[in-house]
């Protein structure tokens, strides 16, 4: 008897099942947004960088966050 192997099924696209939910889209952030971070707090877009923001927190700390931002939300 062989063992069964979890393994992820692909979608056919002829099967009139509805496929798996797709990834979440990329966030997109502008410069001057305001930002909340789960662990930073609150703070403002200072630049918008290929893959990261910088966002300034106040008195001058700022912190580059990098894609995905699960941890950084618009308000």
């Amino acid at each position: 008897m062989q063992s069964y192997r979890a393994t992820t099924r692909r979608h056919l696209s002829t099967s009139p099942f509805a496929a798996a939910q797709a990834a979440d889209p990329v966030k997109s952030f502008d410069v001057g947004e305001r930002v909340s971070h789960d662990r930073e707090g609150l703070g403002r877009v200072h630049s918008v960088a290929s893959g990261a923001v910088i966002v300034d927190f106040g008195s001058g700390r700022m912190v580059r966050v990098v894609a995905p931002f699960a941890k950084l939300h618009t308000l």
